[in-house]
This record gives C-alpha cells, sequence and structure tokens, in this order.
C-alpha cells in the first residue's frame, strides 16, 4: 500500500515529484515511515516547514546521516530555507560535532547549492575579528547561558582547563555563535537538535535545554523539536531528552 493520502500531499510539499528508491524496493517500510513521518508526526506542535527542515538538517549532521542529509536539503530548499541559512547550518555545527565530522556535509552543501546555480562563497556572515573575538563571543555567551553560569565555569575550571573555557568564549561563541544569517533564538534550537542527536551529551543537552528558554524557546517548542526529530533519531534519544527537558522546565 502507498503511504496515505495526507501523507503522500506533505511528502510531495517538500519533494516535488520524487519518487524514492525505496519505494520501489521497500514499499512496506516507506509506507509505515512517511505514514509516520509526513502525517502523524506533523499533526501536534506548531514548527512551519522552515523551522522542521532546519532543524532536521542539524540533527543529520550530528548523526552523520550524509545521503538523507543531502536528500532533505533539497527539501529545505524548496520551502524556502536560503543558502545562507543552510551554511549557516554547517559552519555552527562544527564547534558542537567536530569539523572531522561535518567536512563531507560543507562539500555535500557546496555540491547541491552548485548544482541549483548558487555561486559561491556567499556574502560573509562574520561580525568579529582575531581582535575582538574573545571580548564579543564571552558577550554573546552570557547572553545565551546566563551570567552567573558563565562567571561559575571560568572560577571552577582547573587553571590547567582554563584555556578550554577561553575557546569556549572566543571560537565557540565568538566565531560561531556570533554570526549573522540565522537568529540567536533558532541558533539555540539547532543547538539543542546536534546535542539531542549525538548521545552521551546529557549535561550539555540540559544546559541548552536552560539556554532556549533563555532566548525565548519555551517547553512547548522543544518537545516540537523532538517530536520532528524522533523519526531519525529514534524512540531512545528522543525519550531520554525530553526526560531532560521535563526536569529543567519542572525547576
Amino acid at each position: 500500500m502507498p503511504p496515505n493520502s495526507r501523507a503522500q500531499e506533505n511528502h510531495d510539499e517538500i519533494f516535488p515529484g520524487h519518487v524514492s528508491t525505496l519505494a520501489v524496493t521497500d514499499p512496506e517500510l516507506i509506507e509505515i515511515f512517511d505514514n509516520f513521518a509526513f502525517d502523524e508526526v506533523l499533526r501536534p506542535g506548531s514548527l512551519d516547514s522552515r523551522t522542521r527542515l532546519t532543524v532536521q538538517l542539524a540533527s543529520m549532521i550530528a548523526s552523520q546521516a550524509v545521503r538523507e542529509y543531502r536528500v532533505m536539503l533539497g527539501a529545505a530548499i524548496t520551502v524556502g530555507v536560503t543558502p545562507v541559512e543552510i551554511k549557516e547550518i554547517v559552519y555552527q555545527a562544527v564547534p558542537y560535532v567536530g569539523m572531522a565530522k561535518v567536512f563531507d556535509f560543507s562539500h555535500t552543501t557546496n555540491d547541491v547549492l552548485k548544482e541549483r546555480g548558487v555561486e559561491l562563497p556567499l556574502p560573509l556572515q562574520s561580525t568579529t575579528t582575531p581582535e575582538n573575538r574573545a571580548e564579543k563571543g564571552l558577550a554573546v555567551q552570557k547572553e545565551i547561558i546566563g551570567n552567573e553560569v558563565v562567571d561559575k565555569l571560568y572560577s571552577s575550571s582547573p587553571k590547567d582547563q582554563l584555556h578550554i573555557q577561553q575557546y569556549l568564549s572566543a571560537n565557540c561563541f565568538g566565531d560561531h555563535l556570533s554570526r549573522t544569517g540565522i537568529d540567536l533564538r533558532t541558533r539555540e534550537l539547532l543547538t539543542f537538535s546536534m546535542l539531542v542527536s549525538l548521545g552521551g551529551c546529557e549535561p550539555q543537552v540540559k544546559g541548552h535545554v536552560a539556554a532556549n528558554l533563555r532566548v525565548g524557546n519555551d517547553r512547548v517548542r522543544l518537545i516540537d523539536v523532538l517530536t520532528q526529530l524522533l523519526p531519525f533519531i529514534g524512540y531512545r534519544r528522543t525519550l531520554n531528552r525530553l526526560r531532560i527537558v521535563d526536569e529543567v522546565t519542572a525547576l
């Protein structure tokens, strides 16, 4: 049986004219998955298509799902996610996922954009210089995480690890999170999506649930994001991350 009419309609919205090869070789699997991911999962919550595809792309980078990322990248472009926004998702993944894991996604992104006639490189989005990245990064870090939390990270750090805290401020927040192209609220959703997809990041997930609340993403929105990631990251990670959302929002 093909996917139900609503799932097919939602699928065709982001994949116009596309027929999955798995629909030919594994029709039962595609019926189950499409009915779930393109109908059932879309019913609760209020994420628009652009936000949904944006957090899913971030999750797929963290999950190392490069082939699925390429497919969903085309869908993101179809619903209006801009080349600049796409690039910013990739760039932001570097401090959270690591360049070794982002490398292939950078090249895949470039390939897809070139196929779509996008001229590279895109306009620069950096707002810092080598001279002010540490200062500006610290300011962004405190805006997202909170003054007290950041001050405690510095004051409690062993002296031989203090340079790591300095890297977080200057590199993670100064070089990456201070960039334009994507607003701060969306960037925190991207960070949340990457961390929940990586696995083994419970302290960081907890910290960034709190950070999301600080920048205006409430419990409902975080649950919406997890719901849209569920078909791609599975139940174990989704349920574990929901528990963390529950813990933080109950405080």
